[in-house]
């Protein structure tokens, strides 16, 4: 997460910008070119994972233009998703989207953004359980699986 807040993932587009010669298309979308807020964000790809992200936290869906708008949304707090649940979200969503760019671009295997939320799931599952004896993290999981 730390690399992806600097803006330091290597994206088509970086990898371009040190001279190699490769397409700056997003390998999940092919329609725009691969930066940080395209690949994580407004790719018809990840946007698909965020809204269900939303979705299950039950709130309104919102549309991630850019990094702050991302950190705005994180730092927003609610009955129903609190500041700490988003995040623990945005950080799942962040890595599994990624892990599908690689799995694309090395293996060519797509695999649809229903599926990968189901990855997404079982990370903030599993992070949610593991530190359910905390006091900020005691009710984080039923707020999840509600």
């Amino acid at each position: 997460m730390w690399i992806a807040q600097q803006d330091r993932l290597p994206t088509r587009s970086r990898l371009q910008s040190w001279q190699l010669q490769i397409s700056p298309l997003c390998c999940l979308c092919s329609s725009s070119v691969e930066t940080r807020d395209h690949l994580l964000l407004s790719c018809c790809f990840s946007s698909g994972i965020w809204l269900l992200v939303q979705l299950r936290l039950s709130l309104p869906p919102v549309v991630f233009r850019n990094w702050e708008s991302l950190l705005a949304w994180i730092r927003l707090s609610t009955a129903s998703s609190p500041s700490l649940l988003r995040k623990i979200a945005a950080q799942a969503t962040i890595y599994v989207v990624w892990k599908q760019r690689n799995n694309m671009l090395h293996n060519l295997q797509a695999v649809p953004p229903t599926t990968i939320f189901k990855q997404v799931d079982r990370k903030i599952i599993n992070t949610t359980i593991a530190r359910r004896h905390r006091n900020n993290f005691r009710n984080l999981f039923s707020l999840w699986v509600r």
